[in-house]
This record gives C-alpha cells, sequence and structure tokens, in this order.
C-alpha cells in the first residue's frame, strides 16, 4: 500500500493479490483507491483494474484519488 498526502487529503493506493488457479500463469493485483480526511474515509474507488505489478495498482489508486479531488 502506498500512500500520500495531497490537497489536504491522504490517499491510499492498493494492491490486492488476485486469486490464483491454474489457468493463471503469472501474479495479478487488483487496484483500487481510497480517500481520507482528517482520519476518515471519504470515498473509496473499489476495483480499478487488473495489473501486472503490485507498484501499478497502487499507483492507479493514487492516480484516481488526486482525479477525484480535482473533479470536486
Amino acid at each position: 500500500m502506498k500512500s500520500e498526502q495531497y490537497r489536504g487529503y491522504t490517499l491510499w493506493g492498493h494492491a490486492i493479490l488476485s486469486q490464483c488457479d491454474e489457468t493463471m500463469t503469472r501474479e495479478r493485483y487488483a487496484g483500487s483507491g481510497t480517500i481520507t480526511k482528517e482520519g476518515k474515509i471519504v470515498e473509496a474507488s473499489g476495483v480499478l483494474n487488473d495489473f501486472d505489478r503490485e507498484d501499478e495498482a497502487e499507483t492507479a489508486g493514487l492516480l484516481w484519488g488526486r482525479a477525484w479531488i480535482d473533479s470536486r
């Protein structure tokens, strides 16, 4: 999980290891984001997409959080 401060909010980028089965040849990560302010959840994204790398999934969550804040 990555976090950063942005315009008075704390953004969290999450990477959740996808369930592997016999058809999967490599690990995949579901990316999502959470926005908090003063320790309270403001918004959460749900799953944004699946990614090959953990850091890509986390970064997607942070980018989603910035975009959400900028749109308000």
